[in-house]
């Protein structure tokens, strides 16, 4: 398996996402994925950056690790034509590291263009056709496409990396796991479905990537890294069929009113007991992920964080999941 760091902008001012990540390639984590959203869960949360600059600054901060969207929605903020340039000029900056994960999106985000948020069979259309967008034009030729949800006018990218930019695809079920199957060069999900893991590799997914990401919340003092768990990551408690449809940080606040701390825990590994984090990797592994990404909890415990991981967290994983 491979470990990775993630960068959650919803939590963090950009310039520290910088940082971060140059400490966390000189921590030996082997990738890192950032999220792209328009709008925090949770307005206390207190960020929100535009991630496609903070890419490039990535990009140029980092020598080695590979990034990796977490995931980018291309159906109504952005247009999948501009999705497939800005990604080909980060997979450029970055010397052929950068990883375009996409999904069918959240209404928290793509409500602000005022194009109100379909249903998800529609979404799922438009998904589909975004993406046949973005790979014909990372082939380099002149593209016009027609279908029922976009229209593409003589479009070219001028300014590609010598491979590609790889896709993932973001899937919570089956029909979004044939989907991925169909069109990414990986699969990704925020939860570990077994079901739909499988569905991707009888699909075509055989032997791709399988990108998954675990929220901890590491700490010596257990009360205070649960309490700290609680108040970051109470807004997913509801589950991704809620979360998908909520319009804003309000409506995630009132949803989660009712959520205690041990309705978070039981997601989220707290502390420092090393075998809370490996429980938590062999059931992604279990179900089929081939990478992990950690994702810890305030802007102002990543360093230590870091640290921890070096030198006691990622030796573990890799001797216990070789």
């Amino acid at each position: 398996m491979k470990f990775g760091y993630t960068l959650l902008c919803e939590q963090t001012p950009p310039k520290q996402l910088v940082d971060d990540l140059v400490g966390a390639e000189e921590a030996g984590f082997d990738y890192s994925v950032i999220s792209d959203h328009y709008f925090p869960w949770l307005e206390e949360q207190g960020h929100s950056a535009y991630v496609w600059s903070v890419l490039g600054a990535l990009a140029q901060a980092t020598d080695r690790i590979p990034l990796m969207t977490f995931v980018t929605c291309p159906i109504m903020r952005y247009h999948p034509a501009v999705v497939a340039q800005k990604a080909a000029t980060v997979g450029v900056l970055s010397d052929g590291r950068f990883t375009l994960g996409l999904g069918a999106g959240e209404n928290l985000n793509e409500h602000v263009v005022g194009r109100g948020w379909p249903s998800a069979d529609i979404r799922h259309e438009m998904f589909a056709e975004a993406v046949e967008i973005i790979k014909a034009l990372f082939g380099g030729d002149y593209v016009n496409y027609h279908g029922r949800h976009y229209t593409v006018d003589s479009a070219k990218i001028f300014d590609l990396p010598d491979r590609p930019v790889p896709i993932g695809m973001a899937a919570a079920g089956p029909r979004a796991g044939r989907l991925a199957a169909e069109h990414a060069d990986a699969l990704v999900s925020d939860q570990p479905l077994g079901d739909v893991v499988e569905v991707f590799k009888a699909g075509g997914g055989e032997g791709k990537p399988v990108y998954g990401q675990i929220p901890v919340s590491y700490g010596t003092d257990l009360d205070e890294a649960t309490g700290r768990a609680h108040r970051i990551w109470r807004f997913s408690a509801p589950g991704w069929k809620v979360m998908a449809e909520l319009p804003g940080p309000k409506a995630f606040e009132a949803a989660a009113q009712t959520v205690r701390p041990e309705d978070v825990t039981e997601a989220v590994p707290c502390g420092d007991d090393i075998e809370r984090y490996v429980r938590a990797v062999q059931q992604w592994k279990d179900a089929g992920f081939t990478h992990i990404s950690f994702c810890q909890t305030g802007p102002d415990r990543q360093k230590e964080f870091r640290a921890w991981a070096e030198a006691h967290l990622l030796p573990e994983l890799r001797e216990r999941f070789a």
